[in-house]
This record gives C-alpha cells, sequence and structure tokens, in this order.
C-alpha cells in the first residue's frame, strides 16, 4: 500500500487487526518498515500477541467491532496494557475488489497511522460485565414472555378460554389454574375457584371458560412449561439481585430515570448500563442518539430527502427505548403522550414510537448530566405552544362542515369567527 506524502502521520508505530473466529491478521507499521503476522484467537495466542506488539513499541492498535469476536482480544489486550481503540466496521470499509485477511489489517493499519479512525465508545471493564448481566436478563425475560405464549397456544388448542377472562395467564390466580390442570384436575367448578382478589368477580364465566377438553400430551406440555417459567423465574430473580448490588451507587439516578413516562426500573437499568454515568463521552445528546440507533438518517440529493430511516446502532439500548416510547405512548395526559400523537396521525404509530424514544433519551442525557429530576410539560403542552393556530385550524373545520361558528373567551364578549 503507497503511503500519500501529503497526510499527516500520527502514529510512527501502530498496529491493525484483521478478527475472525479462528485468526487474527495483525498489520505492523514501523515507519516504513510492515511485518505481517498471523495469530490464533486462544487465549495463550492472545497474550503471544500482545507480546509482540509490546516489544515493538506500538503507539496504538485499532481493531473493528466484528460482532462478540473483538471482546477477548480488547479484554486481553487491555489486561496487558496495550492501547487499542475499537472502530465502527463502517469506519474501516476498504474500496471493494482484491480483499483479502492481509489487505484489511494493512488498509486499518495504515488508517490509524495517518489519524483518520475514529474510536467507539467502550466502558470499561464493570461496566461491560454489567452491560453482560443487564443483557443476559433482557434475554431471560423475553424467553419467559416467548413460553407463556406458547402455553396459550396449547390452552387454545385444548379450548381452554382463560386468556379471554382473565387479563393475562401470568396472574397468579392463572398459574394456579394451569397447575392444577397440569396435574389431572378437570373439574370447571374447582378450577374457577381458584380465583383470587378481582379474579373472583368472574367466576360463572371462568367456569365456562375453563370447560375444555385436556389431552394427557397437553398436560405433560403444561407441567413441563411450568416448570421451565419457575426456572426462569429463579433465573432472573438471582440476575435482579446481582445487577441491584452492582448499581448500588446509581440508585438515585436510576430513581430519577424511573419517573419519566413510559420507563420503568428494569428500563432504566438498562439504559445506565448501556450508556453509563458519564456524558463527556459523548458531545451531544444526538451523538447519543446516533450512537444508540434512534436518530433519523441523512439521506439527502439535489435538495431532496430520499430516506428517514433510522441508523445503525446499540441494539439493545433502541429495543428498550422504542417499548419506552410504545408505553408512553399508551400513558393519559403527558407530554410524551402528546407527542406520540401528534406524529402518529402523520406517520404511523411506529414512526412515532422511535421519535418518543428520541425523546425520551433526549431527557436521559440531560438529567444524567446536570444531575436534575423529570419535569412533566403536561399533555396540553403543543396546545399551549400553539394555542392561535389550534384555534384557527378547529373553526375552519367547522365552518367545513356548515357551522358558523362564534368564539367567546371564559369571562369575555363573543367574536364571531
Amino acid at each position: 500500500m503507497e503511503e500519500s506524502s501529503s497526510m499527516d502521520i500520527i502514529y510512527e508505530r501502530c498496529c491493525g487487526l484483521d478478527i475472525h473466529k479462528k485468526q487474527i491478521t495483525a498489520c505492523l507499521l514501523k515507519g516504513r518498515k510492515k511485518e505481517i503476522r498471523t495469530f490464533g484467537t486462544m487465549t495463550g495466542d492472545l497474550l503471544e500477541m500482545a507480546e509482540w506488539i509490546k516489544s515493538n513499541g506500538v503507539e496504538m492498535a485499532a481493531m473493528e467491532s466484528t460482532g462478540s469476536l473483538w471482546k477477548p482480544i480488547f479484554n486481553i489486550l487491555e489486561i496487558e496494557q496495550v492501547p487499542v481503540m475499537l472502530v465502527n466496521a463502517r469506519e474501516v470499509k476498504n474500496l471493494p475488489g482484491r480483499k483479502s485477511d492481509v489487505k484489511d489489517s494493512e488498509w486499518i493499519a495504515d488508517l490509524l497511522k495517518h489519524g483518520l479512525l475514529k474510536p467507539s465508545f467502550v466502558p470499561n471493564r464493570e461496566m461491560r460485565e454489567l452491560r453482560e448481566l443487564v443483557r443476559y436478563r433482557k434475554s431471560i425475560v423475553e424467553e419467559r414472555a416467548r413460553e407463556y405464549n406458547r402455553m396459550g397456544k396449547v390452552l387454545e388448542g385444548a379450548n381452554i378460554k382463560l386468556a379471554s377472562v382473565a387479563s393475562s395467564i401470568e396472574t397468579k390466580s392463572g398459574l394456579d389454574m394451569l397447575k392444577a390442570i397440569s396435574e389431572g384436575e378437570m373439574d370447571p367448578e374447582v378450577l374457577a375457584q381458584m380465583a383470587k382478589g378481582s379474579m373472583r368477580k368472574k367466576i360463572p364465566a371462568l367456569e365456562r371458560a375453563m370447560q375444555g377438553l385436556i389431552a394427557p400430551h397437553q398436560q405433560m406440555i403444561l407441567k413441563s412449561m411450568l416448570s421451565h417459567i419457575e426456572s426462569l423465574d429463579m433465573a432472573i430473580e438471582g440476575l435482579d439481585a446481582e445487577v441491584d448490588r452492582r448499581m448500588a451507587n446509581e440508585a438515585e439516578i436510576i430513581a430519577r430515570l424511573d419517573e419519566i413516562t413510559g420507563v420503568g426500573k428494569r428500563s432504566a437499568e438498562v439504559i445506565i448500563a448501556e450508556v453509563g454515568t458519564d456524558m463527556s463521552q459523548f458531545p451531544s445528546s444526538k451523538h447519543l442518539a446516533s450512537w444508540a440507533g434512534v436518530s433519523p438518517g441523512n439521506d439527502t440529493s439535489a435538495g431532496k430527502r430520499k430516506s428517514g430511516k433510522t441508523t445503525k446502532g446499540n441494539p439493545t439500548l433502541k429495543t428498550t427505548l422504542i417499548v419506552c416510547g410504545r408505553s408512553a405512548g399508551n400513558s393519559k395526559n403527558t407530554y410524551l403522550r402528546s407527542l406520540y400523537e401528534r406524529i402518529a396521525a402523520r406517520r404511523g404509530g411506529k414512526r412515532a414510537a422511535v421519535a418518543v424514544a428520541h425523546s425520551i433519551l433526549t431527557i436521559c442525557y440531560y438529567m444524567i448530566k446536570d444531575g436534575t429530576s423529570y419535569n412533566e410539560l403536561g399533555g396540553d403542552y403543543f396546545l399551549k405552544q400553539n394555542e392561535e393556530q389550534a384555534v384557527k385550524r378547529s373553526v375552519k373545520r367547522l365552518e367545513s362542515l356548515g357551522y358558523t361558528v362564534k368564539i367567546e373567551p371564559a369571562g369575555g364578549t363573543g367574536e364571531t369567527a
């Protein structure tokens, strides 16, 4: 690879790493000299590579964030005190044609040498461990939800309409009934009497709903599913306790984020685990939104905007924020609900949820950065901001229906529009 003489050299000694599952191709640049070596990905191989990099006095190494393959390599280099940066794959994309592992490593090293790579945000080791715990807990919670959905299908197959009467089969009453069914209880009256609390008002409806045709194999499946859900509940409880222990110092921040409409304790923990509490990593809220993948795309040509599709970003944070956005859209008399309705009327519910997710992350950014609490602006915020336009719009709609409109302020004189 020929070196451009007009470009400044930032690192005299640097190393580009092209990583794969079974091997790593490393390109070491020392002045005008170049050395290519290939290493395995076992721990011993990574320690050997770290020693080789250190022995050559490398000022900085760089590698692209390929799935989860970068994690053990980054951890080893960090422990061995090798300066390393992780870069987004789109930052190091090479020109098409004549592609190979060697050329990829050379390209990364050359970009690094001239300071053309921008490091990605990588939290410290403690935060990375917390991320793994929170992400694993999220996957277990999702697996439990999938198991409940599978259970609902089994019940429908047996013509048991519990979900049509109860708000959810996940309630204590519902689980007690399902456990009794899995153990052989078939009497609808006996099953309906297991209802607790407000569900007891629905006992007559439950008796009809629990009158189904359960086969032995379906009882066996339900028993297996209930056992699986019980084990998942225990795993989630253990993970909750560990996450609470590790996030004890952030309890006050989590409590403040919990005040945001649509954000719960678990969602707040995901936000803190993914973003951290040091907002200096992000120059502005827009940078954070782009990193999370909830900012609109920028695809404009010849003065025409072609697409507003959101950018790729942190998938765990993005999905959590969109769930929060949908939850906020279902709230009552709140600022975020009014924002959701304004956008949903023009662009649809999915885009509205992403837009509200963007607003929630922006709110979180400033609350964490400034140490402030959430200030609810109210569901009439936009109406108050554009009161005159709202009045004219309403009058125009009524006039289009054939009405003569007379506007009279409260306590004032009337005025005919």
